[in-house]
């Protein structure tokens, strides 16, 4: 009998626990929420507060009375920039040792505004660091003074937030990047250099350049059209006049009128472009000008086809087979129709000169001219022709820059292999005077 009494007693005990928490427990909180008599008067409190609110809302409720949130959030401007961004930190709270933990919210507003709004999210492992600005919906403003504050995000949608706190800088733009100290470097070294040469030519100092074979044959080409008695087809490519290769045809195009009038052949000059079409038209005219027979000048050597990409190319390619040009200069931007011009040229028996900067057309310009200026080959052809001090400057200086940048690579190839071999780390001073480091 004795040993059943405290069996009896256990039991009754166990009764009377369950019903006092069952008293506790607040209507609005999972029924199967854990408390303890520690916080059985705060659970109490949040009911209180969130009377018929969701679990989730509770659960945040119950989360901020219990933990530190976090805070102690410090601004300073991004450095670097065009005073667009500012640079947030933040010291975490209790909420890095929750299981149910995921990231923080960080909100913003303008100093003496109410509403705070969402300008970035962090996951667990991004840090506690973060650049404002960097989202076009939510942009910085040089010299508006802000307002933080960050929130620890739960999985179940919970957020216990830090309070707000004012930055203690705002954001100012930076005159130049000092990350970027090389490439001022370079952009003066070059730019030295094409003045060095811009005052040698000037002074009529003899320059050397290298012999490109596509220029030298365009005196031969136009010396045999007038031998013929046939015209000279000239193409300035199919691109508008915004286009640098569109330029540089227009130019040697105003080189190759001026031997042509001195020749007097004559000049067929299709466009499709209307705007490219009166510039080339002037050119042409003023070609004449200056070889000193404008009266020779057709003002219906140079005209509009058609804006249409291959009603441009059928219409020239009929001026190929009735004219059957003795030369045809294919010079400026091409594109699918490369191939169908060249290949009728090559049928009508005419020299061809192609120039152009597209590399996925030069294979076909390539296989089906005489003559391919390649690439920059077509900017430098004006020069060739012309010989004006400027424009040799121009090329000398990039000769020499581009002389800088062979040496620095066979020096870098030297030293590597050096390094390779005997086992040291010459490399690293050369990787250090010409590489720059990453930046913002």
């Amino acid at each position: 009998m004795l040993r059943k009494v405290p069996a009896a007693l256990f039991a009754l005990l166990l009764a009377a626990g369950f019903a006092w928490a069952q008293e506790v427990v607040p209507p609005g909180l999972p029924g199967d929420t854990a408390l303890t008599a520690e916080t059985a008067d705060e659970a109490v409190a949040i009911e209180e507060v969130v009377g018929n609110e969701s679990d989730a809302a509770a659960t945040s409720a119950l989360i901020g009375n219990n933990m530190t949130p976090p805070g102690n959030i410090v601004v300073s401007d991004w450095p670097n920039d065009a005073g667009d961004a500012l640079a947030v930190s933040f010291e975490p709270g209790s909420e890095t040792g929750k299981d149910n933990f995921m990231g923080y919210a960080l909100y913003r507003r303008t100093a003496g505004e109410e509403e705070l709004v969402q300008v970035g999210l962090m996951a667990l492992d991004e840090g506690t660091s973060f650049v404002d600005g960097y989202d076009p919906d939510y942009p910085v403003e040089p010299g508006v003074q802000y307002e933080y504050q960050v929130a620890a995000l739960y999985i179940n949608g919970a957020e216990v937030a830090g309070p707000v706190t004012m930055a203690q800088e705002v954001s100012s733009g930076q005159w130049f990047h000092v990350g970027k100290v090389r490439v001022l470097i370079g952009c003066a070294l070059f730019l030295g250099l094409i003045f060095f040469y811009f005052q040698a030519a000037q002074r009529g100092v003899q320059m050397y350049l290298r012999p490109i074979a596509g220029i030298e044959a365009i005196d031969e080409a136009i010396g045999r059209a007038t031998e013929m008695g046939k015209p000279i087809l000239y193409v300035p490519g199919l691109s508008d006049i915004s286009d640098v290769a569109t330029i540089a045809s227009l130019t040697i195009l105003g080189r190759v009128a001026k031997k042509v009038a001195e020749y007097q052949t004559p000049l067929l000059v299709p466009n499709r472009d209307p705007i490219v079409y009166t510039i080339a038209e002037e050119t042409v005219k003023q070609a004449y000008l200056e070889a000193g027979r404008p009266d020779a000048f057709d003002k219906d050597s140079v005209f509009f086809l058609t804006q249409s990409q291959f009603a441009f190319v059928a219409g020239v390619n009929g001026i190929m087979m009735r004219e059957k040009p003795a030369t045809n200069f294919y010079l400026g931007m091409f594109w699918a129709e490369s191939l169908i011009l060249a290949e009728t040229g090559s049928l009508s028996g005419a020299i061809q000169i192609a120039g152009t900067d597209a590399v996925t057309q030069l294979p076909f310009f390539i296989t089906t001219c005489d003559y391919t200026l390649i690439g920059e080959e077509l900017y430098a052809a004006s020069a060739y022709l012309g010989r004006e001090p400027k424009q040799l400057g121009s090329i000398k200086g990039q000769d020499a820059c581009k002389a800088i940048i062979m040496t620095i690579i066979t020096l870098g190839i030297v030293l590597s292999l050096t390094d390779l071999i005997a086992g040291t780390d010459t490399l690293g001073w050369l990787r250090q005077v010409v590489t720059m480091p990453v930046v913002d």
